[in-house]
């Protein structure tokens, strides 16, 4: 701890950039300092990532939409729609179709109602894997915006210790011998926050997104279960 106090006396009183509270900060409140630089770098890489994956999902939905509602047959949309499964609504009804093409060629054997529930099953799990790969690291956003305000206090703590020692090293409250400690503390504060916020934002975006767009393979998969439903009535 003595260690601490020397290095708060014998900083630099004119240096008050970022670079130099890092530079004069104590080895605890670098690592935590750096570990918040890196967390927060990770993290706007996967907000990025996830602004560019719901709306290109959002796009390839609604034109998939329009051509399923425009009177194109199942078929036709099956042979155009099969070897794209990177689209989530259109691998939700390549699903589908699968699973109705083999029951077909199987003679349909079997109740409408087992075709029916076997398709649904499908598209349930379809839907299942969708939602779990769009969620994939929105764990993470979810764990800095609550950690990182306490790892930022944790190098707050420390430089409160550090400034303490100073003043029982050198019995004074001098703002000089003060000044380096506080500062690294309100230095790991911020940077607890400026990490924090921005993923909790984005987080609690992304989970509505999400959502929303479950919700919407969701009503999806019952309206095409109504559409195969009918075609199995009018062949029974």
């Amino acid at each position: 701890m003595n260690e601490m106090a020397a290095a708060a006396l014998a900083a630099p009183s004119g240096e008050i950039s970022l670079l130099g509270l890092f530079l004069q900060a104590h080895i605890v409140v670098k690592l935590v300092v750096v570990g918040l630089l890196l967390a927060s770098v990770w993290s706007w890489a996967i907000v990025v990532e996830k602004l560019v994956l719901f709306m290109r999902t959002r796009r390839q939905s609604d034109k998939f939409e329009q051509v399923f509602w425009s009177g194109q047959s199942l078929e036709d949309l099956y042979t155009t729609y099969a070897h794209q499964p990177d689209q989530s609504m259109a691998s939700l009804f390549v699903a589908a179709m699968r699973e109705w093409r083999r029951s077909q060629e199987s003679g349909g054997r079997g109740s409408p109602g087992g075709v029916q529930m076997r398709v649904e099953k499908v598209m349930d799990v379809t839907i299942a894997r969708e939602m779990e790969t769009m969620e994939r690291r929105l764990l993470f956003l979810a764990s800095l915006g609550a950690t990182g305000p306490f790892v930022g206090l944790f190098g707050t703590v420390w430089g409160i210790m550090t400034s303490f020692q100073a003043i029982a090293v050198s019995k004074t409250t001098n703002l000089a011998v003060v000044a380096p400690g506080i500062a690294e503390a309100l230095f790991a504060t911020a940077l607890g926050l400026l990490a924090a916020i921005p993923a909790v934002v984005f987080y609690n975006k992304f989970s509505a997104d999400l959502q929303r767009h479950i919700q919407r393979l969701e009503g999806f998969a019952d309206e095409f279960t109504a559409i195969l439903s009918r075609q199995l009535e009018e062949r029974s």
